[in-house]
């Protein structure tokens, strides 16, 4: 009997540790402009993902313009919040977890860290047309039963210049949200981020710069991440926050670890093996580590068989070795 109370004890205790271990093993779940469907899923669920970030648009007209524009016929099903709700129930369905994550869209892909407001009366319109935008996803997110809530995402500028206003809003979105908030902070701006300790999860947009070599190899890879990791942890435990990478991933090409961010449609050769060594040192570095959460794969296509493969050079790792990758380490957390 005493023998069979240890094994007991022992199969306990790595059950626990099993599911201590479990991770966020999210993707970037691009809006289309048509419905999701359970073929649509079917990818998602083979490379053992368990979380999808549902990401709703809103437009502005340029980086000093205080309007924003969203919910309109004139933008793709996915985009809009009946679009999004429609992905929220089928995700949902099908066992997949989601971060809603409503982002902005400046034209001609103006870079939304530098929106800012020239005059007190436009920053208070960007703040009133703001509060709109996100609090009506947040009433979206509480009644589809969302698990995680992002709050904005690479708005470095209008955080540095109105903390007090993110401050009210985040106390107003949790009036109208129950679950776990968080934040996408792109790389360089996490650190001077002010209201990590009014969320539940310190969010970064993890396209930090580690190697100028054309294919750098995981163990040079990891040797650069150091620094940054070190930063990241020590916040992770002033704050006793957990850390999720809102996106993480690669392009498939030449120099991929050198400006991840770099996002624009240019010819650049195909490097698959420059992708699968980016992301394989992401999760060595990361994914054992008990203060942090997990990460959101940047970018996975609902159209999975129409998207990727060998002579692709973007972001996705669908159809590319990358993929093979993600299934292993997400199975094994």
């Amino acid at each position: 009997m005493r023998s069979i109370g240890i094994l007991l004890i022992c199969v306990c205790l790595l059950g626990c540790s099993n599911k201590a271990m479990e991770k966020i093993n999210g993707l970037s779940f691009v809006a289309a402009r048509e419905e999701v469907r359970l073929e649509h899923i079917k990818p998602v669920l083979r490379v053992h993902a368990n979380f999808a970030a549902v990401m709703p648009f809103g437009f502005i007209r340029d980086k000093e313009s205080p309007e924003i524009i969203f919910d309109t016929e004139r933008q793709w099903y996915g985009e809009t919040i009946k679009g999004a709700e429609q992905y929220i129930n089928t995700l949902h369905k099908n066992g997949v977890r989601v971060m809603l994550k409503p982002q902005l869209w400046i034209a001609r892909g103006q870079f939304t860290g530098t929106l800012a407001m020239k005059t007190e009366a436009d920053w208070k319109a960007l703040e009133a047309s703001y509060s709109k935008f996100i609090l009506s996803n947040a009433e979206l997110a509480e009644r589809t039963g969302t698990e995680i809530f992002c709050i904005g995402t690479e708005l470095q500028l209008f955080v540095q210049h109105r903390p007090q206003y993110w401050e009210s809003l985040i106390k107003g979105i949790r009036k109208r949200y129950k679950g776990k908030l968080t934040y996408a902070a792109n790389w360089n701006e996490y650190s001077e981020t002010p209201f990590w300790e009014s969320l539940d999860f310190i969010g970064v947009d993890a396209y930090f710069p580690l190697s100028e070599a054309k294919t750098p190899d995981v163990s040079s890879l990891r040797k650069q991440w150091q620094p940054h990791k070190k930063q990241i942890e020590t916040l992770a435990k002033i704050t006793d926050r957990q850390v999720l990478f809102t996106e993480y991933g690669y392009r498939s090409t030449d120099y991929a670890a050198e400006k991840p961010w770099h996002t624009e449609h240019k010819e650049a050769a195909v490097n698959l093996e420059g992708q699968v060594n980016a992301i394989t040192a992401i999760f060595q570095e990361f994914w054992q580590e008990d203060w942090f959460a997990g990460g959101f794969l940047w970018k996975w296509f609902i159209a999975h068989d129409r998207v990727g493969g060998p002579t692709d050079n973007r972001f996705t790792p669908q159809n590319k070795p990358a993929e093979k990758l993600i299934q292993e380490y997400y199975k094994a957390y």
